[in-house]
């Protein structure tokens, strides 16, 4: 059991694929969104935020996110678009690529670079 949201999100499948339903599924309204490929083995990320929430789907591929809330620190592989992870204001995170991922990024906020936090956790020496 994860420290962090994961969502999984309502998904009807049979012979002709599958559809996924993102409506009303966001503890937010979602005013930014946006997608990050082409990042093969990068790791990208490495921030959090002042106040903006965001929800991530791997729509492609899988995704390894780093997370960690000045409590608790978890590595999340995201590998299937029916499931959502929610990241708080107060997630440090960051996000290492598979090969020829795709993941879907919905913020409760536009772009503000001041609204970015870009100092790490540092968590006690367990």
């Amino acid at each position: 059991m994860s420290h962090f949201t994961i969502l999984n999100l309502p998904t009807f499948s049979d012979t002709r694929g599958s559809l996924t339903v993102l409506e009303k599924a966001l503890p937010f309204s979602a005013v930014r969104t946006y997608w990050i490929y082409g990042a093969d083995g990068q790791t990208r990320g490495g921030h959090r935020h002042v106040s903006t929430r965001q929800a991530l789907i791997a729509l492609h591929g899988s995704i390894a996110i780093y997370m960690n809330d000045g409590i608790s620190e978890e590595t999340i592989t995201l590998d299937s678009p029916s499931q959502c992870l929610l990241v708080e204001p107060k997630d440090w995170h960051t996000m290492t690529f598979g090969t020829g991922s795709v993941l879907f990024v919905m913020a409760s906020h536009i772009y503000d670079r001041s609204e970015y936090i870009d100092t790490p956790y540092e968590l006690p020496n367990k």
